[in-house]
């Protein structure tokens, strides 16, 4: 069978940088699924995008579909048949939905029965004729955070569509979307070579892109990007400051890179530093450059989307824009020095966090309480510094460079609190408290930063579901998934030894006259959330199953789970582990929920009881001091070694014996053992 290839190219108006990874991977999931319903095979799928155009090549697929036979299932044989064997009108219906008689159906044995059933070949279509389908349907189909409709068209997209190159084997696959006609002419740079010209095949269109400035693939532009802005920074006498945040944003917004040096007037320097990166970073996309020992030069580099005959008037253009947001900067930060951050602290007071949940001062007291609650578990030499590091960290909301540039909200108040001549490591903890700001991003470096990041965090998840607002699989404006898994991140590396229910109560106190709900509600709820947020963070680093076999017994420790999920998941490799599962998972299904009785010996009446109780006896002391120690693995290595009189047992003595006392003793027996593993994990979890 001949195999040829796809490739579909969606020519626009400029797609925001930010929405087109996402498409890019939804485009690839899509026709790999589509491709895969159809019954038709292929090798590869790559997709490529700038912001003009989303692409995508699929290769080796056959020309036709292949033949299929497709046995659809009816009603079951006694509602398909009367008692004198006379077709019902079920029977009926099915024959007449399938396009087939009665006595065209057969009776097939399912799980569930015999069921009515009928087999029809299917005869392949030709590829071309379903890609028809559905290339216009993926087109409709991709995702974006934001999609509009233009002129008087009932179809969306990111922005408006100006073409589509739709191609199998060469040849154009005929379809409409919106008020265009797919064809085979592409589109060159908007402003370098904004020419037509004709597409034969994927290799073909990279060619012809090149030819007309278009780098199309994604990966290529971000390796030109990055070396061309080293090129010109050590031409400029300084080196690259690192970001592949901002690489990764400035990609998807050219075709055609090219990197320029500007530069602006020392007298900026005295800003702080994260302020200039981000006025440069956040406003306008430029890259900084710093010296040989990593301070920042008055310059930055810019990526122009096109190759200019005279740089000197971009680089101008560029100074310009960029002169005036850092005169605003240092205005700013001048005016700001006026006021101490202590002062701005009562400002706090006119700033409404919640509506249901008060001001900004409100919330510091409530989470400076709760920090220094952590530090006097955790660490009790630092309670004072904590407090003045709580009272202080949001002063700078109030503030004109934060009111000007959010982006540095926490960096300002280290700054203020060092030039004011706070603790060191008290102006790093306002700095810290807002770690991570994302998921995997970094951490608190100090107890301080950490106690504070976790309090504020804290009062907002609690807060949050309180009064009502929780997030929902659509919406979550108060970024609460993002905060607990903050405040995991942060336990686990730092090894706090907390009980989070106590610390969830804690928290809960002290939004008591905020509480529109019952406590304990709101108590599980937020544990249940933290719950969710737990296993899906160690699902990515351990077995799913391991991960639920020991948060199913308990969850409150964080650092004693994951130590338990660790070694679950190693202990899954030892070659006894499977029929200890086995035999334990047949334990439960005895027990049910166990018996409090006590184990009496002098009511067994096989060895192979006794044998179980001297091996469960030999092992509980050893087991319960590697518990005791948090030597988790060595205690599930322990377990172990009942397996023997586990099976034993199992081989030799009938549990549910007919004498009460008998059988009450034996599930006794079983209750203690299962109960010890169960202190671990609940292996009847593992799959």
């Amino acid at each position: 069978m001949s195999v040829k290839e796809l490739f579909l190219e969606i020519g626009t108006e400029e797609i925001p940088a930010g929405f087109i990874p996402r498409a890019m991977a939804e485009m690839e999931a899509m026709i790999t699924r589509e491709l895969t319903n159809a019954r038709l095979s292929f090798t590869t799928v790559q997709t490529m995008a700038t912001p003009r155009r989303l692409a995508l090549v699929v290769k080796d697929i056959p020309a036709v579909q292949p033949d299929a036979e497709i046995t659809a299932t009816g009603p079951s044989k006694k509602a398909a048949f009367d008692g004198d064997g006379k077709p019902t009108k079920a029977a009926e219906g099915f024959a007449r939905g399938q396009g087939v008689t009665v006595a065209d159906l057969q009776v097939v044995t399912t799980d569930k029965g015999e069921y009515l059933a009928v087999t029809k070949r299917e005869t392949g279509r030709p590829t071309h004729e379903l890609l028809s389908e559905i290339l216009p349907a993926l087109i409709a189909n991709i995702p974006f955070k934001k999609s509009m409709r233009w002129g008087d068209l009932d179809v969306r997209f990111a922005r408006p569509i100006h073409w589509v190159v739709a191609l199998f084997d060469g040849i154009v696959v005929p379809f409409s979307f919106g008020n265009i006609e797919s064809g085979s002419i592409s589109r060159g740079h908007r402003f370098m070579a904004n020419t037509p010209f004709p597409v034969r095949n994927f290799s073909h269109y990279l060619d012809e892109c090149e030819r007309h400035f278009v780098i199309v693939d994604p990966e290529r532009r971000k390796e030109t990007i990055r070396r061309e802005s080293h090129r010109v920074a050590v031409a400029a006498g300084g080196h690259l400051l690192p970001d592949e945040e901002l690489l990764d944003q400035v990609t998807y917004l050219v075709e055609y890179p090219s990197a320029v040096h500007g530069t602006f007037s020392p007298e900026f320097l005295v800003v702080p530093r994260e302020v200039l990166i981000t006025s440069m970073r956040s406003h306008q996309r430029y890259f900084s450059i710093v010296d040989g020992e990593g301070k920042l030069m008055p310059g930055f580099i810019t990526i122009n989307n096109t190759l200019t005959e005279d740089p000197s008037v971009v680089v101008k253009g560029n100074e310009r824009v960029l002169r005036a947001r850092l005169s605003d900067a240092r205005f700013f930060f001048e005016e700001d020095k006026k006021t101490r951050l202590d002062e701005r602290v009562e400002g706090l007071k006119k700033v409404v966090y919640q509506q249901k949940l008060g001001t900004s001062f409100e919330k510091m007291e409530r989470f400076k309480t709760l920090a220094e609650g952590l530090a006097d578990k955790l660490n009790p030499a630092l309670k004072s510094q904590v407090g003045r590091a709580a009272w202080l960290c949001k002063a700078d909301l109030v503030s004109g460079m934060v009111c000007e540039f959010p982006e540095v909200q926490g960096i300002m108040g280290r700054e203020y609190a060092l030039l004011e001549g706070e603790d060191v490591a008290v102006a790093s903890a306002i700095a810290e408290h807002y770690l991570p700001v994302q998921a995997g991003g970094e951490l608190p470096a100090s107890d301080l930063g950490a106690f504070v990041s976790i309090a504020d965090k804290l009062d907002t998840i609690c807060g949050c579901f309180s009064v009502g607002l929780i997030p929902t699989g659509a919406a979550d404006p108060y970024a609460l998934r993002r905060a607990t898994i903050g405040i995991i991140s942060i336990i686990l590396e730092r090894g706090y030894r907390l009980s989070l229910a106590e610390l969830v109560s804690c928290s809960l106190d002290l939004l008591a006259a905020k509480l529109n709900r019952p406590k304990e509600q709101v108590s599980a709820e937020v544990l249940e959330f933290f719950r969710g947020r737990f296993v899906n963070l160690l699902g990515n680093e351990f077995a799913s199953d391991a991960v639920d076999a020991a948060v199913s017994t308990g969850f409150d420790d964080l650092v004693d789970v994951r130590a338990r999920i660790a070694a679950l998941d190693e202990f899954k490799t030892h070659p006894d582990f499977e029929p200890l599962a086995v035999a334990f998972k047949r334990i439960g299904n005895i027990i049910k929920e166990g018996t409090d009785a006590l184990v009496d010996p002098s009511l067994f009446q096989d060895g192979a009881e006794g044998a179980l109780y001297q091996a469960f006896h030999d092992v509980k002391i050893q087991v319960g001091a590697a518990i005791e120690q948090g030597a988790w693995l060595e205690a599930l290595t322990r377990i172990a070694s009942l397996r023997g009189p586990v099976d034993g047992f199992f081989d030799r003595v009938m549990v549910m014996a007919e004498d009460p006392q008998v059988r009450t003793n034996r599930l006794a027996l079983l209750t203690v053992i299962d109960r010890m593993l169960g202190r671990i994990a609940d292996v009847s979890r593992i799959a």
